[in-house]
């Protein structure tokens, strides 16, 4: 999680709101070349330099989706290193979060987030 929070900060987020991965070597998103229509993980490298950078406004504008995931990252880390470093059975009593619910809830927030996209799209 660290190095995924590292590297969203070394990212410089684009200001039209997606394209941020290009500067990872990753390609263009042909979907959104294609059909000129943001895919459903459109803007999420993008939001998650703008939360890494403390900015949850714009992170949030940007793909709602991706500011969860992002500061979801940064809580996973924290709690990991304070479980890591503590010994605390805190993971053990979190690990049952985990099931077809907070899936079903996480596929809820990547379609929602991608409504959002579509809704505030601008054009390739």
């Amino acid at each position: 999680m660290l190095a995924l929070l590292l590297t969203a900060r070394w990212v410089e987020p684009s200001p039209k709101g997606h394209g941020s991965h290009t500067q990872l070597l990753l390609q263009p998103c042909l979907w959104a070349a294609y059909f000129n229509k943001p895919c459903p993980t459109c803007g999420m490298t993008t939001a998650f330099a703008y939360a890494a950078r403390g900015n949850l406004l714009q992170s949030f504008l940007t793909q709602p989706f991706g500011m969860v995931l992002a500061v979801s990252s940064a809580a996973i880390f924290w709690i990991a290193l304070f479980v890591t470093v503590t010994g605390s059975t805190l993971a053990r009593a979190m690990s049952g979060w985990v099931g077809s619910r907070a899936l079903w809830l996480m596929l809820a927030g990547l379609l929602a987030g991608w409504a959002w996209k579509l809704a505030t799209w601008t054009g390739y």
